[in-house]
């Protein structure tokens, strides 16, 4: 099937050119650079910003503004005072499945680092979320999502103690929190629903991450149910807009 100017499926309707035919100088360097990007393997450099002006007869400025929506666009990613190749980035379906199983599918490692694990009185709020009681103690955990020790995410879980009490003595943190549920506490998923919309992260998240705070995110809330219908856990997850896509199977009603 022929795509318009030769676009690939799924490229932006005339890769993004008004219709008046005028594109400004920065969109034109990018698509060049875009071109070269395509020839790069992951984590292969690009030339300077310096070399780049010099080719494409250019100021830096414009290179710079070129780069800048390459990066947010995930083709790009910063590494020391250079730029290299991004690779593709990560699909994460919109399933009943851990993270650790997506990225596992991909052929990456994925992993956490531990933030913090802590216990508190539950708000009101979080009471009617996780089906408990006001001032019940329940857990908060803060990780940091990882794969092949690239931070790409920042995930904090909510659930009772009464239903994980060992949770700080016998949960690794760097493994699947779904896993430790399953194998040591026999508790399984039946459903969840979930929210997604884009946001800035706070700077906090944006240090925790590693991101500059401008970076667009992908947050999801998920309130999550086991197979007897009972609430489970809370969980808020940003995911890095540059570093993720995620993707799920629709099928008709009738």
């Amino acid at each position: 099937m022929d795509y318009p100017n030769d676009q690939h499926p799924g490229a932006p309707v005339r890769a993004g050119i008004p219709e008046h035919g005028r594109i400004p100088k920065y969109y034109a360097v990018k698509a060049r650079i875009g071109e070269l990007v395509e020839g790069l393997s992951e984590g292969q450099p690009l030339p300077t910003e310096r070399d780049l002006a010099l080719r494409y007869e250019v100021a830096r400025e414009t290179v710079r503004q070129a780069l800048r929506e390459l990066v947010l666009e995930g083709r790009l990613r910063r590494a020391g005072r250079g730029t290299v190749a991004a690779g593709p980035k990560l699909e994460q379906p919109l399933a009943l499945a851990s993270y650790t199983e997506g990225v596992r599918r991909q052929g990456r490692r994925p992993g956490r680092a531990l933030i913090s694990l802590d216990r508190f009185p539950c708000p009101e709020a979080l009471a009617q979320e996780l089906g408990a009681e006001r001032g019940e103690p329940v857990w908060h955990m803060e990780r940091v999502l990882l794969a092949d020790d690239e931070r790409v995410g920042l995930e904090s879980t909510y659930v009772t103690v009464a239903r994980v009490p060992r949770l700080d003595a016998e949960f690794d943190p760097d493994s699947s929190f779904y896993a430790y549920l399953a194998d040591r506490l026999g508790i399984t998923f039946g459903a969840a629903e979930e929210r997604i919309e884009t946001v800035l992260a706070t700077p906090r998240e944006a240090l925790l991450i590693g991101t500059p705070p401008a970076l667009p995110m992908l947050l999801i809330h998920r309130v999550s149910r086991d197979t007897e219908g009972r609430r489970l856990e809370r969980v808020r997850t940003l995911f890095r807009g540059d570093r993720f896509s995620f993707t799920t199977q629709l099928g008709s009603q009738g």
